[in-house]
């Protein structure tokens, strides 16, 4: 079975969706597209790890075999978005309640279909992303991604904040858009190829790069940025994860993201070796760390807290990207996923995202208070958490190379930061009065799903180099 299969069937799946929603789910029933879309997602992630194997490749001459590529990494980057999509939906099913709220005028779920469709286009635009190794099929799957997430980030059409949250959205992504063609264009124009391995080689052969060369790729870099959330390109991600719904904010904070870092590991791997280069990764990244640190350190709404969160972390997997240490990144991002999804769905369960309504939660439901402890603890980086490790090996990879000690001392302050704010949250969990007396309830299944994230973060800060081993590529 040839590798890119999967990603066609995974289209016919979401189309065979739209099909459905249209003709044959009636109203009130639209919410059912989450469990089919969860089916659909579970069979892909089925038939990429156990049909088709990570080191499955395209036959010589193929059509395919200039744009995609199957890889162990690849394959890594596929499945942080197959299960990110899951989680997307399982959380847009419990999100139903406002979605019908904010896009109908009598709360019914009429025009809420779509929304349960989409996280499958975009995930296919994600695998795609994993798997490019042209400069062509980077900027496709690139879109396909980007204008999916146009459209749910505004979805709730009656809510101000979430059509703002749109519009900020789709102006900065079409600028990131723009800068990319052109970095393009003149990698094209400095290499002769868009083909990733072409220049590659090309790059091996040459002691410092060309004028031409240097200015497509800093073009590259600020568009990537966007994607990641890191400066200069970081500035829409408060307002966009303030404004968007729940879980679509979730689904841009990790999949979007570790497919962002997907592309980049695959764009900028054959010129890590350029010091001038590795020195741009890791100025950008301490300037992702100290702005998002800093900026979050005020913030009185969770959301927005977590938006600068987002900055802060990707600030340190910029570091080991900037160091050529891939796995790394990888083994970070993964110990995002399980951090940030955990805090969303516990936010998804409680009324408000104010950090205030979080006041009293250990009264209101001590299940949820001790979930989002442990979970604010692992993003502090206490140890014994997974987050700990996480933080801990971006500080040993720094130790290994020639020592930064301004990157060092801007990490430090980071970590130093992240303890305050992220222990905010559990100072209203337990020591400040609810405003209401009103019991916070989750259903059994959130429970579940909230259990597993949360003790995974226990025992993969028990056993880090379990998730190491799941992560090496």
């Amino acid at each position: 079975m040839q590798p890119f299969y999967v990603e066609f069937l995974l289209v016919a799946f979401a189309i065979v969706m739209l099909l459905v929603e249209a003709f044959f789910i009636p109203p009130g029933k639209k919410s059912s597209l989450a469990l089919i879309g969860v089916i659909f997602l579970t069979i892909i992630f089925f038939l990429e790890n156990f049909v088709v194997s990570d080191t499955s490749s395209l036959a010589v001459g193929h059509w395919m075999e200039r744009f995609y590529a199957q890889s162990p990494r690849a394959l890594l980057f596929k499945n942080i978005a197959i299960v990110s999509s899951i989680f997307v939906l399982i959380m847009g099913w419990q999100f139903r309640g406002t979605l019908n709220k904010f896009t109908s005028t009598d709360n019914s779920d009429v025009h809420t279909g779509e929304f349960y469709c989409l996280p499958l286009f975009a995930c296919v635009g994600m695998m795609w992303m994993a798997s490019a190794v042209d400069f062509v099929s980077i900027f496709v799957s690139l879109e396909l991604v980007t204008i999916c997430f146009y459209v749910m980030v505004s979805y709730l059409r009656r809510n101000v904040g979430s059509l703002e949250a749109g519009v900020k959205y789709l102006i900065l992504g079409a600028l990131s858009t723009g800068i990319l063609v052109y970095g393009i264009a003149w990698i094209y124009g400095a290499f002769g190829t868009t083909q990733i391995d072409q220049i590659s080689a090309i790059v091996a052969t040459q002691s410092e790069l060309s004028i031409p060369a240097l200015f497509g790729l800093s073009l590259c870099i600020i568009a990537i940025s966007f994607k990641v959330g890191a400066v200069p390109m970081q500035l829409w991600i408060p307002d966009v994860y303030q404004g968007a719904p729940t879980p679509v904010t979730a689904f841009l904070s990790v999949a979007s993201k570790a497919s962002g870092f997907a592309i980049a590991i695959t764009i900028f791997e054959p010129f890590l070796r350029f010091e001038k280069i590795q020195t741009v990764f890791l100025i950008i990244a301490g300037a992702t760390l100290i702005y998002g640190n800093f900026a979050a350190l005020a913030q009185h709404n969770f959301k927005r807290l977590l938006a600068y969160s987002s900055i802060a972390h990707a600030g340190f997997i910029l570091i080991a990207m900037g160091y050529g240490n891939f796995g790394l990144v990888a083994f970070y991002l993964v110990t995002y996923l399980l951090m940030t999804f955990a805090a969303f769905f516990i936010l998804n369960a409680i009324d408000g995202d104010e950090i205030e309504s979080l006041n009293g939660l250990s009264s209101k439901s001590p299940f949820l208070a001790l979930m989002l402890t442990i979970t604010m603890c692992s993003m502090a980086g206490l140890p014994l958490t997974v987050g700990f490790y996480g933080k801990f090996l971006v500080f040993k990879e720094i130790l290994n190379h020639s020592i930064s000690i301004p990157l060092l001392i801007i990490c430090f302050i980071s970590v130093a930061c992240g303890f305050y704010y992220y222990l905010k949250v559990i100072k209203a969990i337990y020591w400040k009065k609810p405003a209401e007396d009103s019991e916070v309830k989750a259903n059994i299944f959130t429970r579940a799903i909230i259990c597993l994230l949360v003790v995974s973060l226990i025992i993969f800060g028990f056993v880090p180099r379990a998730l190491q081993y799941l992560t090496q590529f």
